[in-house]
């Protein structure tokens, strides 16, 4: 996580914090997200030698993600945001395969899971998914909070 810190503080981002090692990165900007974006996956394509694709969201639509959440009752452990760069289609659960007990439910530019037994025992596959990324509540709670401070 240090290079991604280190790629963030070069490309001129401030307050710049990483959570995890899964990629999250917390940062202060004046640039548009949509350039933020094509920043950030420049310089991380330079550095991994190969495309690295990056979701953006602001601070507010952090904390909108965590309040959108459909399954507030369920343990945040076992709920995912499956963040992406647009809505997803509105077919999107049509084309989902392996489904048993999840719950799946489309939002804005986010398709949220709720996982009972886990999703690492979960077949589901969801092809609307697949150029997402996908962060549980806690990771989302984190992040919103971390945002907010920016």
């Amino acid at each position: 996580m240090a290079a991604l810190r280190s790629i963030c503080l070069d490309a001129g981002f401030d307050r710049v914090e990483t959570y995890i090692a899964s990629g999250n990165v917390v940062f202060a900007s004046k640039a548009a997200p949509t350039r933020v974006k094509a920043e950030l996956e420049s310089r991380l394509a330079a550095h991994a030698g190969k495309p690295v694709a990056v979701v953006v969201r602001t601070a507010a639509e952090m904390l909108a993600v965590l309040e959108a959440n459909p399954f507030p009752r369920a343990e945040p452990k076992r709920v995912y945001t499956i963040f992406l760069d647009r809505r997803p289609p509105p077919d999107a659960l049509d084309h989902a395969v392996g489904q048993s007990d999840e719950k799946i439910r489309l939002s804005e530019r986010e398709i949220f899971v709720h996982y009972p037994g886990g999703m690492g025992r979960s077949k589901l596959r969801i092809p609307a998914a697949k150029m997402g990324t996908a962060r549980n509540m806690n990771t989302v709670a984190k992040l919103a909070e971390m945002a907010a401070k920016r």
